[in-house]
């Protein structure tokens, strides 16, 4: 029997701004999934990171799943009109269409998904990130999968050594998905090239060469691109099969220690260092930092064992500290240079209807 995996993610209301949905809007989600579910979820998961709120659920309906996305949907609905009737910041904010025409992909919430055959043991992660883009994941899932300094595997494994094929999608392309595939280890400096422009090369998912399975799969979704304007940070998700003749948890996790500087931070528009957080914790100092959440599941016949906090442990409360150090200094630049995103990722803001403005006024000295 084939297992889905759906994870789907979207801000719907947050309290004092940009922190944490209200109880009563993730109460709202949660009972609204506990009673419309029946017969379509073997199993679920409700969690939040910062303001977004996540449903993680296992189906045999594959994906991109009709019911699956419709009863995903009208949750947030649900929840988005408590926060408006609560006054909350941003009610229904990633919310951004009307008609729910099949998936909720394409409108707005993000959405990871993957479909296999379970092994004896089928241990995976999720992770959830806010404030930031898809690109922040570029990073972490090249070292774990492309790096032995991270993956021991590498070296270690048989199958591992014999490579993954790395599904890369190109965001500034907007008419169609414009994808490419490229293979482990012989293309890993091509795949570098790509991913290291974090805001227009996402991965789409990963790919085991010895098996053909999928590894990792993770929300492409651009607001913007939806939007036509900037209406909040795309805060993405990312499912990881790991163990056995994928990279092990331990080696997937072992690249977020770096806290690498990401798009998003306040108002969408800065740079800082991604914060690995436990479950559900909140957004603070500058609108962030970007946040990113890590919970490790083992699933049997689609049933889902309870959530173990993979960035609920001494060490990465070591790395928190470093991580805030570095998005200190970085918020000292304040809004220049490399502290503030470039133009290109502005132009969806209302800064550029400043720089119209200014535009106009400059003259040619002859």
């Amino acid at each position: 029997m084939k297992i889905t995996l759906s994870a789907i993610k979207a801000d719907i209301g947050s309290i004092g701004g940009h922190i944490k949905p209200s109880n009563d809007v993730f109460a709202a989600v949660q009972d609204y999934i506990r009673s419309k579910s029946k017969g379509i979820f073997i199993d679920y998961k409700i969690t939040y990171t910062g303001d977004d709120i996540a449903i993680l659920s296992t189906h045999t309906g594959g994906q991109l799943n009709e019911k699956v996305h419709r009863v995903c949907w009208e949750a947030f609905l649900a929840g988005g009109k408590v926060a408006a009737s609560q006054g909350l910041y941003g009610a229904k904010q990633d919310l951004l269409k009307q008609d729910f025409k099949g998936s909720v992909k394409g409108m707005g919430p993000a959405v990871a998904e993957l479909e296999f055959e379970e092994r004896s043991a089928e241990p995976f992660l999720f992770f959830a990130a806010d404030k930031t883009d898809p690109g922040a994941f570029n990073m972490p899932a090249y070292l774990s999968f492309c790096d032995p300094m991270h993956n021991a595997g590498l070296l270690i494994s048989s199958k591992l050594r014999e490579g993954f094929t790395f599904r890369i999608l190109d965001a500034s392309y907007t008419e169609a998905d414009r994808i490419i595939e490229l293979n482990t280890p012989e293309n890993i400096y091509d795949i570098a090239v790509l991913l290291r422009d974090t805001e227009r090369f996402f991965i789409e998912g990963i790919y085991s060469r010895a098996s053909g399975e999928q590894v990792v799969a993770v929300s492409t979704t651009r607001l913007r691109n939806i939007a036509g304007k900037y209406t909040g940070k795309d805060d993405p998700v990312m499912l990881v099969r790991t163990q056995k003749d994928f990279p092990g948890t331990g080696e997937v996790l072992s690249p977020w220690s770096i806290g690498a500087f990401v798009a998003g931070f306040m108002r969408g528009s800065h740079y800082g260092p991604l914060m690995p957080v436990k479950q559900n914790s909140d957004i603070s100092f500058f609108d962030g930092p970007p946040i990113v959440s890590a919970a490790a599941y083992s699933i049997h016949d689609g049933k889902l064992t309870e959530a173990a906090d993979a960035f609920d442990h001494p060490y990465w409360d070591y790395i928190r500290t470093q991580v805030s150090r570095k998005a200190e200094e970085l918020r000292r630049q304040g809004f220049f240079g490399p502290a503030m995103l470039p133009y290109s990722e502005l132009e969806y803001g209302e800064i550029v209807e400043v720089l119209q403005e200014l535009d106009k006024r400059f003259i040619i000295k002859k």
